[in-house]
């Protein structure tokens, strides 16, 4: 029986629309009966290509060559950004001397991509998604039952006090409904906000069920893997009821005196999602970290790393090339700016876009399809270093052009939302000089920037208040102040940075606790730094980009 029916929906010929189905056009993609094979073979089309029903969908659907019309793409070019070519085009001169990768590769690649992605949707990211939607729904269905109490509660002390003290009831029962109707609009707006994602989680599974089935090639290669943007797990909203709080009789200060409702009070308890683990669940550090591969990639003064996928990173130095390389060191592709400036530092937004700023003409820049556009411009401001938050916001550090103020402004495209540079005292948050300050956004949307010139990583919050300072751990052996470059995150919500004068990484938890060095794997002044999907860690040193493994 056909594994994608039921015993209920038994397939038949796409013809006759009335026998079983026997056989299966592999070319035209319809289901047959035995009778309707000749009719459908009789046209004399030679392309046709009938198969057994059960070995259906068993030949790829090639893209056909745009300069070569008569034959199918079997290869892409990794030197002209993964164009489809026909095996003319490879012997071409147009190629000579580029590398390419057999599309049928990329397509199981791409297959097994699609096939981790569903079972993530269905089993880890739905369910998650459902269990905060029903925790909401749960709060609106009591909200009405413990207001109720709180409402009686008021009434009895209230029969106490008699008729003196009606207003004052009723002034605070209205006051009691109007936090009612904001703690419903509070709870309403997340669910709403948590239905839209389900519907577009609902979309997209819809979307690479679709693909998953499907034998185009084209349409698989391109699918780009959601899976990054929706396992950012919104918090889960837990609004408290008030509290009435009695006090002792006084008729000079009735209404002060009789009780005091408390605001609403909001608490988000943070989700956690691993997406290869069944539950979610604490990864551990592992005692000794583990060297996995050092990459040679042809930087001098290497200083950022941003990683593009599991296999594939972006690397900038001081040269006005930004270089592409897979896990295995072979270049993928170049990209160089037109002026001989250097990139201050590199990012890659979710649709695998390359972003890059330097500070000649004061730009951050976007790269789409090998073209470069610029973003932002920055007048009186130079930009120092980048940070795609999981928003897709833009997050950038920069520094007045007098190198005398720092500040961390966030940006939607092109547009300013937000600007960080002072604490609630009117200090700076930030030290006003011209150092680098990397930055990197936590599982918690928490803003973490490694102030070189004050030696200490500074953390806010996301409305920019501040949250913590770090300034380095007592150590015998690490005898140089601290002074961090490099800074990233995990899916622990732990955050790393790299004490360059040390030849150290830092690993703290989200409050700023130390909890253990990586200072081993032969680390020589480590600089930008970047973690994977599965929490490999990436580190630049002078010329090689070093991957470590350091949890469980």
């Amino acid at each position: 029986m056909d594994p994608l029916s039921s015993a209920q929906d038994i397939p038949r010929c796409d013809l006759c629309d009335t026998a079983n189905v026997h056989s299966y056009c592999d070319f035209c993609h319809v289901n047959l009966c035995k009778h309707c094979v000749v009719d459908h073979i009789s046209d004399g089309y030679d392309k046709h290509k009938i198969v057994p029903f059960h070995e259906r969908r068993s030949n790829l659907i090639y893209p056909k060559c745009e300069t070569h019309p008569q034959k199918n793409c079997e290869f892409q070019c990794e030197d002209c950004g993964n164009i489809f070519v026909c095996s003319s085009c490879t012997a071409s001169k147009q190629h000579k001397g580029h590398n390419f990768v057999e599309v049928t590769e990329v397509y199981k690649t791409k297959k097994e991509v699609i096939k981790k992605d569903t079972k993530d949707f269905e089993n880890h990211i739905s369910p998650k998604y459902e269990e905060i939607a029903l925790d909401l729904e749960n709060q609106l269905a009591n909200l009405d039952g413990g207001y109720e109490k709180l409402t009686t509660t008021m009434s009895k002390q209230g029969e106490q006090w008699h008729r003196e003290i009606d207003i004052v009831i009723n002034k605070m029962k209205t006051e009691l409904s109007e936090i009612k109707e904001k703690h419903r609009d509070i709870l309403q707006k997340h669910l709403n906000e948590i239905k839209q994602i389900q519907s577009l989680i609902k979309e997209t599974l819809k979307t690479i069920r679709k693909i998953e089935k499907s034998t185009e090639v084209s349409s698989t290669i391109e699918y780009s893997s959601k899976i990054r943007e929706f396992s950012k797990i919104p918090p889960k909203v837990q609004v408290s009821l008030p509290t009435f709080i009695p006090k002792p009789i006084d008729h000079e200060k009735l209404y002060s005196l009789f009780g005091q409702i408390t605001p609403l009070s909001t608490a988000t308890e943070e989700n956690v999602l691993s997406l290869n683990q069944p539950t979610i669940s604490v990864r551990e550090l592992l005692d000794e970290p583990e060297l996995v591969v050092a990459i040679q990639t042809g930087h001098e003064h290497l200083r950022s790393v941003a990683c593009l996928n599991e296999d594939r990173i972006w690397t900038s130095g001081e040269t006005n090339d930004i270089k592409c390389l897979n896990i295995k060191g072979s270049l993928v592709r170049t990209f160089k700016i037109k002026s001989e400036e250097k990139p201050n530092d590199i990012a890659v937004n979710s649709d695998g876009d390359l972003l890059y700023c330097y500070g000649t003409d004061g730009t951050v820049n976007i790269v789409k399809n090998g073209q470069t556009e610029e973003l932002i411009t920055l007048p009186k401001w130079t930009p120092g270093n980048l940070c795609v938050t999981s928003t897709g916001d833009l997050l950038v550090t920069m520094f007045s052009d007098d190198e005398t103020q720092s500040k961390v402004v966030r940006y939607s495209g092109s547009t300013e939302k937000q600007t960080i540079q002072f604490d609630d005292k009117g200090k700076p948050l930030y030290s006003g000089n011209g150092y680098t300050k990397y930055i990197t956004e936590n599982r918690n949307h928490d803003i973490c920037v490694a102030d070189y010139g004050a030696g200490a990583v500074v953390v806010v919050n996301q409305e920019g208040e501040l949250r913590w300072r770090y300034t380095g751990h007592p150590s015998v052996t690490k005898n140089n102040p601290f002074q961090p470059w490099g800074i990233t995150t995990d899916s622990q919500s732990r955050v790393l940075t790299a004490d360059t004068e040390n030849h150290c990484i830092h690993i703290l938890d989200q409050n700023g606790q130390f909890l253990h060095y990586i200072d081993n794997c032969d680390l020589e002044n480590p600089f930008g730094l970047c973690v994977d999907n599965n929490d490999n860690l990436f580190v630049c040193e002078f010329n090689n980009v070093k991957k470590i493994q350091y949890i469980k």
